[in-house]
């Protein structure tokens, strides 16, 4: 139900919005538009597959301003969701950002057919000067958006909070580029590490850190990042794992189990994320969790996660950060998931690195397939899948008996061996094309490589993934 009855004093609009070129060419001034800090509205959404119910729950002021100052507008069409800063005296689009929440993949899931729940939810800009109205859009078709709520924000409203708190622990500079204004600003936040695992931390920052800037394009882009490190300790080490009956009550309440799924790894306690990073400058989040566990998660630009003491923790940690940094796409389909799949037709994908391939001749990376190579483009399909089903077996063995997760570790590095041997083999490695099987579905979506590291333990970007992470890179960096 998205209707204005449940939010009195707010407005919710209905209207279809496409980023015109007009609105492409509006260039708002920073100097004359916002004061440098940030402003940080959080919001309930609350829903099932039926309906929908959004509603304002206090508005913030969270601290320096860390993005750009020239690249206000998102042009870059990502996300299910998008938010708009607009001058409520003259509806000038001031300020957009594309992202995905938590809610949105969790209304795919089975039990959104049965319950309502309700998730909480951020928007950060810089501090407008004057009135304004901010509305929150709906994907409604692949350059579509609908708007499903906004509000009024009146800045110097005594009902908005605008004094800083400080961030919810110690800072460590770990990469220093230049001002935040002129950087993609990445801050990692330690999750489970007690008070005294303080030096683990940093060593496990400096670690992972240093796996992604030998990756490309994270690898020549370096000097465009800035990264910080916040140790928030823990009354204890771990976190909390309900499906092995190991409970932890922690500062963000990162849990594995999200979904019911096993590995996947969140924290669902949005405020209290937000609330430690206050004051931290930052675009964007990745917790590492003091666990042995494999798990992680990625959330376009919310949050990603990594459990740091297993063997893969280093390709989790670039692999979680690409959802969460350019909203890529899982391209593996064999594993187990908990949304809805099966479906007998899918609509172009937003992610880009997915395709639904409705029209081979307009396919969305076209330029970077050479010719030649014929789209959809054949690859031993039944042969991997063969693999993968012995794979699966062997894990639900292991799941069946509990065992330890280093047998766990030793079942994925046979998995990476075997499959970077028979992917490199085949006719079209290492080119550009349309593979079927992408986003957990057999057939009707493709990915553009045989392989990558969205699609198995690699440790690569393919070359779609490696222009999409670039695209992000420029909107923040200048």
């Amino acid at each position: 139900m998205r209707s204005d009855e449940w939010f009195p004093g707010l407005t919710v609009v209905a209207l279809s919005l496409v980023l015109t070129s007009t609105a492409r060419s509006q260039v708002p001034d920073f100097e004359a538009d916002f004061a440098d800090r940030t402003m940080r509205v959080d919001y309930f959404h609350t829903g099932s597959s039926n309906d929908e119910i959004l509603s304002l729950d206090r508005i913030v002021s969270d601290g320096p301003w860390a993005g750009s100052r020239t690249r206000l507008i998102d042009d870059t069409n990502m996300g299910k969701y998008l938010f708009e800063v607009r001058d409520l005296a003259t509806d000038r689009l001031m300020f957009s950002r594309g992202f995905a929440s938590i809610y949105g993949e969790w209304e795919t899931t089975g039990e959104a057919r049965q319950m309502h729940r309700t998730f909480h939810e951020s928007l950060r800009f810089p501090w407008p000067l004057r009135p304004v109205r901010v509305v929150l859009l709906e994907r409604g078709g692949p350059s579509s958006f609908e708007a499903i709520w906004d509000t009024e924000v009146q800045p110097d409203s005594r009902f908005v909070y605008a004094v800083d708190r400080g961030p919810g622990g110690t800072v460590y500079p770990v990469v220093e580029n230049g001002p935040p204004s002129q950087k993609v600003d990445l801050v990692l936040v330690g999750e489970g590490y007690s008070e005294a695992e303080a030096e683990k931390f940093l060593a496990d920052v400096n670690r992972l850190t240093d796996r992604l800037f030998s990756t490309e394009p994270f690898r020549s882009r370096k000097a465009d990042f800035n990264v910080r490190a916040i140790h928030v300790p823990s009354g204890q080490s771990g976190v909390n794992r309900p499906h092995v009956g190991e409970f932890r009550r922690t500062p963000l309440s990162t849990e594995y189990n999200i979904f019911d799924s096993e590995r996947y790894l969140l924290t669902l306690d949005n405020r209290a994320l937000r609330d430690a990073l206050s004051g931290v400058p930052y675009e964007f989040v990745e917790i590492l969790v003091n666990e042995k566990q494999y798990g992680g998660g990625g959330i376009f630009n919310f949050q990603a996660t990594v459990a740091v003491d297993t063997e893969f923790a280093d390709y989790v940690f670039v692999h979680e950060f690409g959802h969460h940094f350019a909203g890529l796409a899982d391209e593996y389909y064999t594993s187990d998931v908990a949304y809805e799949t099966g479906g007998s037709s899918h609509p172009e994908p937003w992610e880009p690195n997915a395709t639904a391939l409705h029209d081979p001749e307009a396919l969305k990376w076209a330029d970077l397939v050479d010719s030649g190579t014929p789209v959809p483009t054949p690859w031993e399909k039944e042969r991997y899948e063969e693999h993968s089903r012995e794979i699966r077996e062997q894990r639900k063995a292991l799941i069946d008996r509990g065992a330890p997760e280093a047998e766990f570790d030793s079942l994925f590095a046979r998995q990476r061996a075997l499959e970077d041997e028979l992917l490199a083999a085949m006719q079209y490695a290492n080119r550009v094309g349309a593979f079927e099987g992408a986003m957990y579905e057999t057939s009707g979506l493709y990915r553009p490589e045989i392989d990558c590291i969205m699609f198995t333990r690699a440790d690569f970007f393919c070359r779609v993934c490696r222009r999409a992470i670039e695209r992000i890179i420029d909107l923040y960096s200048t």
